[in-house]
């Protein structure tokens, strides 16, 4: 007779066995599910350390917000409608579901000198539009902007000299709201969109300065 000894093991060790398998199943499956989650937070969010004081007095230094990557996300669909059969339309049609770049955003994009650390600065002008410093305020095509948040006058590049611009199309003209200690717009010219890494949405850290960071309610006189 054959001894069956060792070709059957256990119900004791099987379902043992069966837990393991239960239980490393379940930890891969939640690891990728982590994984997923992180991949697709990151390319929704970015955290973002505000190094110095160029946006005084409404952000501080060493505070940190979290950056709306996809604010200005565009969908190219004149591209692809203009590929359907009896379809005219503009193939340079850009969709943007949450909206296009607005005057007064906060932004964080790549900096046009080439260095490494990204700025933050608020969208003052938009593309298309004159922009002139003069008498110490901004006037958008020749309408002054009043701007509630500033506590000085804004001068050219430290000098009270009238300075006029033009923001080439597809472009926006940013500067920081400590106007007098910031190198913005003034200095290296108007930022590109295609720069821009994302819409600044609120602040975090420290706790004692959360704060949602709107878009303020905007006059030009």
């Amino acid at each position: 007779m054959r001894d069956l000894e060792g070709e059957h093991k256990p119900v004791g060790t099987a379902k043992e066995e069966a837990r393991r398998r239960s239980f490393a199943w379940d930890l891969a499956e939640t690891l990728l599910i982590a994984l997923l989650l992180f991949v697709a937070i990151r390319g929704l969010i970015l955290n973002y350390r505000v190094d110095g004081s160029s946006m005084e007095p409404t952000l501080h230094n060493g505070e940190m917000l979290i950056v709306n990557r996809r604010a200005y996300m565009g969908i190219p669909l004149g591209r692809w409608l203009a590929a359907l059969p009896g379809v005219e339309i503009d193939q340079d049609w850009v969709w943007y579901p949450f909206g296009q770049p607005k005057r007064g955003d906060i932004i964080v994009f790549r900096p046009p000198n080439g260095g490494s650390e990204p700025y933050v600065k608020r969208i003052i002008a938009l593309p298309g539009e004159h922009v002139e410093i003069r008498d110490g305020a901004v006037y958008i095509d020749e309408k002054r902007l009043v701007e509630p948040y500033l506590t000085e006058p804004t001068m050219w590049r430290g000098m009270a000299l009238n300075h006029e611009y033009v923001v080439e199309p597809g472009h926006v003209f940013v500067m920081g709201d400590n106007r007098n200690n910031s190198s913005d717009s003034r200095v290296f010219g108007a930022v590109p969109m295609s720069s821009i890494i994302g819409k600044a949405w609120l602040t975090y850290w420290p706790p004692d300065e959360v704060k949602l960071l709107g878009t303020p309610a905007y006059a030009l006189e």
